[in-house]
């Protein structure tokens, strides 16, 4: 938690002269870390528990955003270098058979770039990852 941030709106040049309802706003902003991500989640819900209370909440897109971070690549990693490799080697088969060639061996292969990004803008603690790897092959006559 960070340290609360407290408006007086009546002292306040930019608002002192309108009736407001109430004198003071606190700000302030919570960060949970967690790899129980479905908790956090029901967690997120719950919070509109206090609002029936009378606590009232400001969501700020640009500020305070939730963020989902995957921390997982090292266990995939090899699965999907395998299934890279296997596609790799489908589509060279492909440019063979069409050439009239053999596939031969590997000539070079370079491992790729991960890339990590959100499925999309509602479901952002759901992950894609992609990797590019680059394996170029003999083709014999």
């Amino acid at each position: 938690m960070n340290a609360p941030l407290v408006y007086d709106k009546l002292s306040n040049q930019y608002g002192g002269s309108q009736d407001v309802a109430f004198g003071y706003v606190i700000n302030q902003t919570i960060s949970v870390y967690s790899y129980k991500i479905n908790e956090a989640r029901k967690s997120m819900v719950l919070i509109k528990a206090l609002g029936k209370e009378g606590t009232t909440f400001k969501a700020n897109p640009y500020e305070n955003r939730v963020e989902y971070i995957y921390s997982g690549l090292n266990s995939i990693k090899p699965q999907m270098f395998k299934e890279a490799t296997l596609n790799a080697r489908a589509a060279a088969q492909t440019f063979a058979d069409d050439s009239q060639s053999n596939l031969g061996k590997i000539k070079n292969a370079t491992q790729g770039q991960f890339s990590i990004y959100d499925r999309d803008k509602n479901l952002l603690h759901i992950k894609k990852v992609r990797v590019v790897s680059t394996v170029e092959y003999y083709l014999n006559d």
